[in-house]
């Protein structure tokens, strides 16, 4: 009779634990999914359309209560940071976008892609435009140091705007203006502020739109002006996440649009782009 006593104790102590086991793998499962909820989305992608990109972040986590965090700077500073854990990686161009996805190591579906909105390159001189500069076509001239981008979603953009009219003199004397090639837009922006004997930046205008008096902006003639996205894309992260999908729509609605053409971004076909 003991023994039967004795052998019920032990069957009821290790139901007991059993339960108990089962409840603390419920919590810690509840605990999980309540910490990955808190934590919001991760998006990473370069500085130029960080500013826009930042306040679309905060104006949907005031919208819906999902936090966003925005990881913007050169490609080597967050990428492996961002193969852990980005949920959306956007982009500065196109050939970035198609950088990014090989980079990512097969994170990245390319056809799921959205392009958002385009940018004109521009010209950035120093403030009261002191040199005159009032287009592409005085920076064929002689006497002018220019500054370019070549890398980071710019790779030669300014090939493509001096040779858009056929004429290899216009890409000869550009070049023979040109005194530093950045490797990327943080770059030249130190480069600008360090060397004040550089005339002309040739970059996108939302650079001077996020530095108003760092440089004035000269806009380039329409027969020789560029124009290149920003896009965005959902990783295979992201896809267990309902709010990277909502976060991209997000981005394209009105509100979305507002936000980007206070930055300079051109959100309507055919139209140009605002100035903040």
């Amino acid at each position: 009779m003991k023994a039967s006593v004795a052998s019920s104790d032990r069957m009821t102590h290790i139901l007991i634990m059993a339960a108990t086991f089962l409840l603390l793998l419920t919590a810690f499962g509840t605990h999980q999914a309540s910490a990955q909820t808190s934590a919001g989305l991760r998006v990473y992608g370069p500085g130029g359309p960080a500013p826009a990109m930042k306040e679309a972040a905060k104006a949907f986590e005031q919208k819906t209560g999902t936090p966003v965090v925005v990881t913007a700077g050169p490609t080597p500073e967050w990428l492996e940071q961002a193969k852990r854990d980005a949920d959306l990686i956007y982009s500065g161009s196109e050939t970035m976008m198609t950088d990014f996805a090989q980079a990512m190591e097969a994170q990245i579906d390319e056809t799921r892609v959205e392009p958002l909105y385009l940018r004109p390159f521009s010209i950035l001189v120093r403030p009261g435009n002191p040199k005159n500069i009032k287009g592409l076509r005085d920076l064929f001239r002689p006497g002018y140091r220019v500054m370019v981008v070549n890398g980071a979603g710019q790779n030669g953009v300014w090939e493509d705007a001096a040779g858009r009219q056929g004429d290899i003199k216009s890409v000869r004397a550009l070049r023979k203006n040109i005194v530093k090639y950045a490797k990327n837009s943080a770059l030249a922006k130190q480069a600008w502020i360090d060397d004040q004997s550089v005339d002309a930046w040739l970059i996108w205008n939302i650079w001077q739109v996020a530095n108003p008096t760092l440089a004035d902006v000269v806009p380039i003639e329409k027969d020789y002006v560029i124009y290149r996205d920003t896009g965005i894309v959902v990783t295979k992260k992201g896809d267990s996440s309902p709010a990277a999908k909502q976060f991209m729509d997000f981005l394209k609605s009105p509100n979305g649009a507002e936000i980007f053409q206070k930055w300079g971004w051109m959100t309507s076909a055919n139209k140009g782009a605002s100035k903040k």
